[in-house]
């Protein structure tokens, strides 16, 4: 029997419970931390010289320059030519839906004039460049490369360079079709901290960029933390994690299954069940034992509930509700009869799947919403990745000679309390005596 952890709200304990449950540390590891100094330090000063020499080192290559570790469109688009019609019919119906739902978002300038002339405004541009980071080898993910490209594009990128690490010289196809269909602009096989150095301070082939977004390992995380402030980075993610609130009107195993997509993707992975109903957790515990025989990742699922899953017993669903926020999930499921009044006290969680047909997984997918989430509670903060993340706001300021007579009294007055004369001289010199 799987070991999951067993928590309820009547327990004179429960908070501090609740507290380990959710506790996480997401330190980096300190030679982590030095090799990746060292790799980024050596890309900054030797450019595409390094680049290939860890590239062949970690990958197993056997490139002898740059231009050996780029792809061709033509490569790109005989990745998704080749595709079987399923596969290829698959990733055009995600990509239209994930294009279509970020064409909503996209932000407008605006401006409006003062009585006295004056105009303020912003003005939105798009980045220039953006690099794309996305996983090889055995983790190849064409869903992430969706979930990344497609915003960029839909915001007005001009140029996006994407970075995908071929150990052994193997190309993913699924993920090179996605990146043809996405509008990837460029392709380099290269990945790790080097990549992330290429993409942060250039090289004479790779293109320096202005943010770089997508999923990877801890070295890739690391140095993604560590460029940040020379580039933008989209976030340093946590585990993946679902919570699951429930009623007991629903199907155990589709509740377990669903906690089983979260589970699978790594032993630090997160799941938890907040039900009102003891007979429906035990319900789920049943399917849980009958279902995960059957899981070709099975011991990594089992791992994952039992370090770090739960099932959370609570009075009523207002306490469920309130026990949600203070998680913050990157995925909240609200598997209830009547969910709709719910969505409205949500008030911290990177994506809500409204009702008992709407399993995360679609989301992961192909529902449209983007799959970029925030982790580790972050939720409290930061949303998910979108449009906006690759446009820019700038202020505009026109302001009249009337307004410059009215603004710049108030602005002297300001900079001399501020013991700043040079500012109050510069607003000064344009009052009319």
């Amino acid at each position: 029997m799987v070991a999951i952890k067993r928590l309820s709200t009547v327990d004179a304990d429960f908070t501090a419970k609740m507290n380990a449950l959710l506790a996480f540390e997401a330190a980096s590891d300190e030679s982590i931390e030095r090799t990746v100094a060292a790799i980024l330090a050596d890309v900054k000063t030797r450019g595409d010289s390094a680049v290939v020499e860890y590239s062949n080192r970690f990958d197993r290559l056997s490139a002898s320059s740059m231009a050996d570790l780029e792809l061709s469109k033509s490569e790109m688009q005989a990745a998704l030519d080749g595709l079987p019609a399923v596969q290829r019919q698959a990733l055009e119906a995600a990509a239209q839906r994930v294009r279509a739902y970020h064409e909503h978002q996209r932000l407008d300038g605006w401006s409006y004039i003062e009585a006295d002339g004056t105009m303020l405004g912003q003005m939105i541009t798009p980045l220039d460049r953006v690099g794309l980071y996305v996983p090889g080898g055995k983790a190849a993910y064409p869903s992430s490369v969706l979930m990344n490209a497609i915003p960029a594009k839909v915001a007005g990128v001009k140029e996006l360079i994407m970075v995908v690490p071929t150990p052994g010289g193997e190309h993913n196809q699924l993920v090179l079709a996605a990146a043809c269909l996405a509008g990837v602009d460029r392709v380099f096989t290269i990945g790790g901290a080097q990549a992330v150095g290429a993409l942060a301070y250039g090289t004479a082939s790779v293109p320096q960029v202005d943010k770089i977004v997508g999923p990877g390992n801890a070295y890739v995380a690391t140095a993604k933390r560590r460029v940040f402030g020379i580039v933008g980075i989209d976030m340093v993610a946590g585990p993946s994690e679902i919570l699951v609130v429930a009623d007991g009107s629903g199907n155990p195993d589709w509740v377990a299954m669903d906690l089983f997509s979260q589970a699978e993707h790594d032993e630090l992975a997160q799941s938890i069940l907040i039900c009102t109903d003891a007979g429906f957790i035990e319900q789920v515990q049943a399917s849980i034992e009958k279902l995960l025989p059957t899981m070709p990742r099975r011991e990594v699922i089992e791992t994952s509930l039992t370090n770090r899953g739960a099932f959370i017993l609570v009075r009523d669903l207002e306490e469920a509700i309130t026990i949600a926020n203070r998680v913050a999930p990157e995925h909240l499921e609200l598997a209830l009869a009547d969910p709709d009044p719910w969505v409205s006290k949500i008030h911290h969680a990177g994506a809500i799947f409204i009702g008992h047909y709407t399993s995360e997984s679609l989301g992961d997918y192909c529902a449209g919403p983007n799959h970029v989430l925030p982790t580790s509670g972050s939720a409290r903060f930061s949303s998910p990745l979108g449009v906006y993340d690759f446009q820019k706001r700038t202020s505009l300021i026109k302001v009249s000679q009337a307004g410059a007579q009215t603004l710049g009294r108030i602005a002297s007055t300001l900079a001399h309390g501020e013991g700043l004369p040079a500012h109050a001289k510069s607003a000064e010199f344009r009052l009319e005596n």
